[in-house]
């Protein structure tokens, strides 16, 4: 067969391939456009989303930082009570003076960063979390406060391992710097207060006044993030002892640590009308300290503020009733899937409404 003839049978094959190709194209810029209605469609909807979710959180007021602590004195219980006797103190809290930024001055800048917006005096911030000694400094020996000023020097621009600051890696807080980052919930039940934070939880184990030797703490060989806590409730107070600490978490992005040997004693001292609460803790470890010392975090409930994705994280549910609901978010720390801050997912942002 010449090429003549090749060519003239090969014509309705290279129509038909021709016609294919044309319905496949057909078909790819009609899923273009289709693509492109439903993307406008979504985005429209998201922003309608957004701006009922910009209408629906005006209907709280902002969560305000303080410059002073709040003070909450040790008493008798007059609130409300759970069906085992304790303090019902459930819900959504967060601290109302700073994030953990600087431990020693809380409205101060992050170190090696210059303020975001003018700091003024001194006095004019609120005061050191360290409340004992007076003079608002851990009373670190010297071996202790030169590696916490090796740790602030290199926090911006850390060049070992040790200079990244753990909670940079979702690591928990601690029994202490958990309750200076982000909001965070109590949940109470028989025996047990849990505490859920953006980064791990902690579950104090309750016994009577007195009787704390019957459920003795872990082994020491078993040391914690959040360490191992027992505690029971007087009155309005809930008093913990926390051991068994790791001491791989820090107090402040300014390098405060403590040690394995530290032992922590808690008070959380709670209002009766369930609004405010005083967190109170006194560090005691020889082998880093000269003495004890305490530090204090006021805390209030965030339910009824606006959520900003950081002290009140509770979002707006989408559901299909009419009354506004709250949910909190799944937290980056824990789920690493989204929330504030973005993390593993690509576009995730802290503004992005709960829908």
């Amino acid at each position: 067969m010449n090429r003549k003839n090749l060519s003239e049978k090969t014509k309705p094959a290279r129509k038909t391939i021709q016609i294919h190709k044309k319905i496949q194209l057909g078909k790819a810029i009609k899923v273009v456009i289709l693509s492109g209605i439903a993307t406008a469609l979504l985005a429209q909807t998201a922003f309608a989303n957004y701006e009922r979710w910009e209408a629906e959180r005006a209907q709280f007021p902002k969560f305000e930082r303080e410059k002073t602590v709040y003070k909450v004195s040790q008493g008798k219980w007059t609130g409300t009570r759970l069906r085992d006797g304790q303090p019902d103190v459930q819900g959504h809290w967060s601290n109302t003076i700073s994030n953990h930024t600087n431990f020693t001055d809380p409205q101060g800048a992050t170190p090696g960063e210059p303020p975001r917006t003018p700091l003024g005096p001194r006095e004019s911030r609120a005061p050191s979390r360290v409340v004992d000694p007076a003079d608002g400094q851990v009373p670190y020996q010297p071996w202790a406060r030169e590696l916490q000023q090796e740790y602030l020097k290199n926090f911006s621009e850390p060049v070992k391992p040790e200079y990244v600051e753990p909670l940079a890696r979702c690591a928990p807080g601690g029994p202490s710097k958990s309750f200076m980052w982000h909001g965070y919930e109590i949940r109470q039940y028989p025996g047990y207060v849990l505490f859920l934070f953006d980064s791990g939880s902690r579950i104090i184990h309750l016994v009577k006044k007195g009787e704390l030797d019957k459920k003795p703490h872990l082994d020491q060989k078993i040391r914690l993030w959040n360490g191992d806590s027992r505690g029971y409730w007087e009155g309005n107070t809930l008093h913990v002892e926390v051991r068994n600490n790791n001491s791989k978490s820090r107090f402040g992005r300014t390098g405060e640590f403590s040690g394995t040997e530290t032992t922590v004693v808690e008070k959380l001292i709670f209002e009766d009308k369930g609004e405010r609460y005083l967190y109170s803790a006194t560090y005691t470890d020889p082998t880093v300290f000269t003495r004890p010392w305490t530090l204090e975090i006021p805390a209030r409930r965030v339910e009824n503020f606006s959520e900003d994705g950081w002290n009140n994280q509770l979002g707006i549910a989408n559901h299909k009733g009419k009354k506004l609901l709250l949910e909190p978010y799944e937290q980056i720390c824990t789920e690493n899937n989204g929330g504030f801050g973005g993390g593993a997912v690509i576009g995730a942002g802290n503004s992005t409404p709960i829908y």
